[in-house]
């Protein structure tokens, strides 16, 4: 059984990525930051690693996009999970007790509404699992936090009401990392990173050699070159695998135009779950 790892503790949202792709009998590894994921994957410390990289509402994660341009993983698959948050507080404390609510910046963003109308006052907090873990080790009759309903139940906190998120379509996309290719998908994908030239039209020509073979484009980001001041690089997934005939020429023709091509893998297109609740 592979060991996955994830940054966080467990009853982070990151760790139910993994149990929805894997199985919940599976081997976790918590660290604590992104970079430890690249650093236990590549040195055999964990099989298999899991990187948020966006959220349908809140956009893509920064450092999770550095960190593929700086390190050698190759992305093995893509998980988008529901984001569903639940709001837990100890055991005996009810919701008309509550005065304050604590979660990462992010989650209160997302429960705005349901906060604004409990009128509580919010507290931010770097990691939305270990907040329930204090709050179990140091109950607050008049706390609350936002986290996953894993966290909840191992950390023995009381749910006091599920799904709070202002909208259902809150999903966060994972990207699994490995040493290897994964083997080819009937369906694939494939993330790629590349520098345009500082000439006129050159991202245009960049571009077109995917337009012309009649491939599609499902992102496109621009993102500051970190070495190189006022350049940029294109963060770009397409549909297709690279051995695709048609994505191979593409591919070949991309590094004639670019300036410079990376590579990030070739996986399965993963389907996106449909919320339950209507919008």
């Amino acid at each position: 059984m592979p060991t996955i790892a994830f940054q966080g503790i467990q009853g982070a949202y990151s760790e139910k990525a993994v149990y929805q792709f894997f199985g919940a009998d599976s081997q976790t590894l918590p660290l604590k930051s992104l970079e430890e994921i690249f650093s236990a994957v590549e040195n055999g410390q964990a099989d298999l690693g899991m990187l948020p990289v966006e959220n349908a509402l809140t956009g893509s994660h920064p450092l999770a996009y550095e960190l593929l341009m700086e390190r050698d993983l190759r992305i093995q698959a893509e998980v988008i999970m529901r984001v569903r948050h639940t709001l837990m507080a100890a055991p005996g404390v009810k919701l008309a007790d509550l005065k304050r609510v604590r979660s990462t910046p992010q989650s209160l963003r997302q429960c705005e509404k349901f906060i604004n109308r409990r009128g509580l006052e919010t507290i931010s907090s770097f990691d939305t699992a270990s907040s329930a873990r204090d709050l179990a080790e140091t109950p607050q009759p008049d706390l609350a936090v936002i986290a996953s309903k894993l966290a909840a139940q191992i950390y023995g906190l009381n749910i006091l009401q599920e799904e709070i998120e202002d909208a259902p379509f809150n999903y966060t996309r994972f990207f699994v990392l490995g040493n290897d290719d994964p083997p080819r998908a009937q369906r694939s994908k494939t993330s790629l990173i590349f520098s345009a030239r500082h000439l006129p039209g050159s991202l245009y020509r960049c571009l077109g050699e995917f337009a012309e073979r009649n491939i599609n484009l499902t992102k496109i980001e621009s993102r500051p070159r970190r070495n190189r001041p006022w350049q940029y690089l294109f963060y770009l997934d397409f549909e297709g695998h690279w051995q695709d005939p048609v994505v191979e020429a593409a591919l070949l023709a991309l590094l004639r135009q670019a300036g410079f091509v990376k590579m990030l893998g070739s996986y399965p297109i993963a389907t996106t779950p449909h919320p339950e609740k209507a919008l």
